[in-house]
């Protein structure tokens, strides 16, 4: 299978809100599909299942997935794809996870797209990204959307790790979690201690199926540039991976960064 998706496994509590989908394009590109073919195949079976659901409130993407080759040397990949509605997509699983995040949150992307391209056409390309483009890649890259209590975020925030993830360990089953950005996923493949994504919070009470079109509206550029990011050791996440199961743990300061203090 193309450079790397055979090692996924699929059971991961990260990849469980992908696995049905993602396990299916996999399963494609084993066959001897290329990561775009068997993205834009399961594109057109959404768009065919949901033509026969004219009630349903999903959004479809409206882009396609076409070849690494297909981007012009002189052109911003963000650029190429707001001009053309076309992801460039090699067979990887860097770009495996992007275009899945595609077909799952097509209305967020979109949005991301969107400001990134005003963002280029305002400022040009250049070397320094500036503020909004910067948080733009953090997120795509690196975004975990969280929908948690008030003392569970609190505690995160002020690097309370002792108080999050095992005196509130309980708490953890009625958290709501989406690894979001590709690049995140992508080291999940091989678990580490020390992978840090950047939640962004979800509000209370919003179903999971209402997310992408809450996100596409939340991902302002004035927002954006604040970054409200919240980095967080993921795997420290009580019931993700065996490894925190030990009392010491959460010891490592390296990984662990000392509480806040006022």
């Amino acid at each position: 299978m193309a450079h790397g998706l055979s090692s996924i496994d699929w059971h991961a509590p990260w990849l469980l809100p992908w696995r049905e989908r993602g396990q299916s394009i996999a399963q494609q590109v084993k066959l001897g599909a290329s990561v775009e073919q068997a993205c834009n195949a399961s594109l057109e079976g959404l768009k065919r299942q949901l033509t026969t659901q004219p009630q349903s409130s999903r959004a479809i993407c409206d882009v396609q997935f076409v070849p690494q080759s297909a981007l012009p040397d002189d052109q911003a990949y963000e650029q190429f794809i707001f001009d053309t509605q076309s992801v460039p997509t090699r067979d990887g699983l860097h770009d495996f996870f992007n275009a899945l995040c595609w077909l799952q949150f097509p209305l967020a992307k979109k949005q991301l797209n969107q400001v990134q391209a005003a963002a280029i056409q305002a400022q040009g390309v250049g070397a320094v990204r500036g503020p909004v483009r910067d948080a733009v890649t953090v997120f795509d890259e690196n975004a975990t959307l969280i929908q948690l209590p008030d003392e569970l975020w609190h505690a995160l925030h002020q690097r309370d790790w002792q108080t999050a993830f095992v005196a509130m360990k309980s708490t953890w089953k009625d958290v709501e979690i989406f690894v979001f950005g590709h690049a995140a996923l992508e080291k999940l493949v091989n678990p580490y201690k020390a992978i840090t994504v950047h939640l962004w919070r979800v509000p209370s009470g919003l179903a999971i199926a209402d997310w992408d079109s809450w996100l596409a509206q939340d991902l302002r550029p004035e927002k954006l540039a604040a970054k409200p990011f919240l980095p967080t050791p993921v795997l420290g996440i009580p019931g993700w991976w065996p490894p925190n199961e030990s009392p010491n743990f959460y010891a490592d300061a390296k990984v662990f960064r000392p509480p806040r203090h006022p």
